[in-house]
């Protein structure tokens, strides 16, 4: 009997292994795949204010810079694209988001257009 409870045991082991590798390579798919697609994606680059106060920097990475005045790096984190609506988050974990009209990056009340 201890024998089966032991053998049950190696093999809940083996399988919970298995899905939590499946899972990683899964994930680690997922952010290769968002970096391939963003290295083309229309949407990366500059991105500026009309007064060129606040410039966002969408690298082809998925990883975004945001420029404030002379602060060349007053923000810094990532972002995600889906369709013509865009996801930012911080570093510092803050979310916000925005959305692409016409040639126009509508975020936080700013209108960003192409650098």
């Amino acid at each position: 009997m201890a024998e089966r409870a032991g053998s049950r045991h190696i093999a809940l082991v083996a399988i919970t292994a298995a899905f939590v590798f499946i899972v990683a390579v899964t994930a680690f798919a997922g952010e290769q795949q968002q970096e391939i697609s963003m290295s083309n994606h229309p949407y990366v680059g500059l991105w500026i204010t009309k007064d060129e106060h606040i410039r966002h920097e969408l690298l082809a990475n998925g990883r975004y810079i945001e420029a404030r005045g002379n602060r060349e790096r007053a923000y810094t984190g990532e972002y995600r694209v889906n369709g013509n609506h865009i996801d930012y988050k911080d570093d510092t974990g803050f979310l916000a988001d925005g959305e692409f009209r016409k040639d126009v990056l509508y975020h936080a009340g700013m209108e960003l257009v192409r650098g």
